[in-house]
């Protein structure tokens, strides 16, 4: 596996309006550090303590995103770089991070992650708990985060009209929510869907931020 060329040619196979996040967990710093210098600026983890060990040793121009489930306590460690909290699966998690990142007067990108999936280990809010979220309109009084848009995971399966109907359902659901709550805010445009095995299908269903690891960095060395 050669991550750079691995990287080059996952870019030739997305549109310039999809954003590449480069999903580096479990993998050593000296490989994304390859990737970087190949190019990639935007990068993914899923857990924050290796997200910090790797935000520490690497170029500070890297745009990070944390991809995984978000404890409470862990939201003080991240606050001072990251960039997009894409996994932001409850209220309460929402106001939290609102607090932290006011006491450094940061504003934080947040996607609001859904559950799309058929499996119940997966995080997120369903449709109506968003709704209910949003319909309370309390969120709109946390000045240091920016709800910029959705995040959702298809089932893991082989069958690609499955994975196809999932995505479709969280790009419906995120038109609903973009006309309803934020059809005057430029910021609520991203819809994050789409990882190595299902990016394709997720771009012709309307993502505009996919997350790779597999197939630039290889299986994952745990």
């Amino acid at each position: 596996m050669n991550p750079a060329s691995n990287l080059t040619e996952i870019k030739s196979n997305i549109p310039p309006h999809v954003k590449l996040v480069a999903v580096s967990k479990f993998h050593p710093k000296e490989t994304v550090a390859e990737v970087y210098n190949a190019g990639q600026r935007v990068f993914g983890e899923s857990r924050v303590q290796e997200l910090d060990a790797k935000q520490a040793q690497l170029p500070s121009d890297i745009e990070w995103h944390l991809i995984g489930h978000l404890q409470t306590n862990k939201i003080k460690v991240i606050m001072p770089y990251i960039h997009t909290i894409q996994s932001v699966d409850s209220w309460k998690l929402l106001q939290e991070i609102n607090k932290y990142a006011s006491r450094i007067n940061r504003r934080i990108n947040c996607l609001l992650e859904i559950h799309i999936a058929k499996e119940e280990s997966k995080f997120g809010f369903t449709f109506d708990s968003c709704r209910e979220m949003l319909e309370n309109e309390e969120w709109k009084g946390l000045g240091h985060i920016s709800i910029t848009g959705l995040m959702g995971m298809a089932t893991y399966t082989d069958d690609t009209d499955v994975v196809r109907s999932e995505f479709r359902a969280l790009k419906h659901f995120f038109d609903e929510i973009k006309g309803k709550y934020f059809s005057q805010d430029t910021q609520f445009r991203e819809l994050s869907m789409g990882m190595s095995h299902d990016y394709r299908i997720a771009i012709e269903e309307g993502s505009t931020i996919v997350r790779i690891g597999t197939s630039i960095f290889g299986e994952r060395e745990y």
